[in-house]
């Protein structure tokens, strides 16, 4: 598996392709990201099906994807997308503030879910920490993410575990080490790395170096799939406190 390079690792911008079904969303999220020097846009997609086939072809490092659009919608084209490349980020946008939408492009494999109208600075920021593996979303609202997904009810809208981690036992229990089902443990409780050092005692850059490990090891892209995956695996409870 390809090791997911941090922001800081770069050797060149990190390629990003936008993908919505309107000519000029597109070309305003083009022109606001043409200006951060540390971000290429590589490709435009019309509707998801184009998004996935650019996938394929480019091997961009973020997706920006929207919500609706003709022939396969980005939730569908998120879902094939994640599955076919793992690694590769995306970022749902929307006009819609829907909890629901929320929840169904996590489910997906989204690292997170984007407002159109948020701002560019703080557009950069997220772009810049879901690049890092970084989490996206609140803790509280990651939270009540995580509850849903484990909710008895709903415990069979956990996300599919990609074909070649799904034997039993789950293979990622014999790569991960003492430490980082700890640090997992913790991640799945939506602490943060400063929290995560505290806890257990261990730098920031330690932490962070076996948030990256454990991101890697998962097959995700950051904190947010990787946790999911986690508890799909049964490699975490998130009711359990350290």
């Amino acid at each position: 598996m390809q090791a997911e390079k941090t922001r800081a690792e770069r050797t060149s911008p990190a390629q990003v392709l936008i993908a919505d079904d309107h000519d000029l969303v597109r070309d305003g999220f083009h022109r606001m990201l043409a200006s951060n020097p540390d971000l290429q846009v590589v490709g435009e997609a019309r509707n998801g099906q184009e998004a996935i086939l650019l996938c394929r072809s480019l091997r961009p490092d973020l997706v920006l994807m929207d919500v609706r659009m003709p022939e396969i919608d980005g939730l569908a084209a998120t879902r094939i997308i994640k599955e076919e490349f793992p690694t590769v980020s995306v970022l749902i946008i929307s006009t819609y503030d829907d909890p629901d939408y929320l929840f169904e492009a996590i489910k997906a494999g989204a690292a997170g879910y984007v407002l159109k109208d948020t701002r560019k600075r703080t557009l950069f920021e997220i772009i810049q920490r879901t690049l890092n593996g970084e989490a996206t979303l609140d803790s509280e609202v990651s939270m009540q993410l995580i509850k849903r997904f484990t909710d008895k009810a709903g415990a069979t809208e956990l996300p599919p575990v990609p074909e070649e981690r799904s034997s039993a036992p789950p293979e990622p229990l014999n790569d991960l080490t003492t430490r980082e089902l700890e640090v997992l443990q913790l991640l799945a409780q939506w602490k943060s790395n400063p929290e995560i050092a505290e806890k257990l005692s261990i730098s920031r850059a330690t932490a962070k170096v076996h948030v990256g490990h454990i991101i890697n090891k998962l097959g995700a892209s950051d904190r947010t799939q990787a946790v999911i995956r986690a508890i799909a695996l049964r490699l975490v409870d998130p009711e359990t406190r350290q």
